[in-house]
């Protein structure tokens, strides 16, 4: 698969947590040019305060190697938050391909400060999905971002 078909996954996966009630949010994670996790954004569905995109997808990979982690690629449709981006430090993931930030920004710069490589596509589906979401539900995006 292509970096392109990667991107394509997550946003299929943002799309099912917008088919589900959710905030529409894609993650996967690619080791090797294999999907090996999968997650979308299931806070209002799992009444979860912690299951964004980027952890739901984290957590369906399975418990990995430091050496797994450290060959994988992180896709998310949107700019992962401090906790998103939390993990993928924690757990040294390389690089991580971005969907968009138009929406918004987590801490990017921070992040690169650690050595990870960023890619920022503000690939047109996904900046959509979150203005029509972020316009027709403010009150939940402001929550799942921790916003008054």
């Amino acid at each position: 698969m292509s970096q392109d078909e990667f991107l394509a996954a997550a946003i299929e996966e943002a799309k099912l947590g917008a088919e589900e009630g959710g905030i529409p949010i894609g993650s996967v994670l690619v080791i090797d040019g294999e999907i090996i996790g999968r997650g979308h954004n299931r806070r209002e569905q799992r009444f979860s305060a912690i299951l964004h995109a980027e952890m739901d997808c984290l957590e369906n990979a399975g418990r990995l190697s430091p050496a797994e982690y450290r060959r994988s690629v992180l896709y998310s449709t949107l700019s992962p938050c401090d906790m998103c981006s939390g993990a993928a430090l924690l757990y040294k993931i390389p690089k991580i391909i971005v969907g968009e930030n138009v929406t918004f920004q987590g801490p990017e710069e921070y992040v690169r400060g650690r050595g990870v490589e960023l890619e920022i596509v503000n690939h047109p589906e996904c900046i959509a999905l979150m203005r029509d979401f972020i316009e027709h539900y403010p009150e939940l995006w402001n929550e799942d971002i921790g916003e008054v």
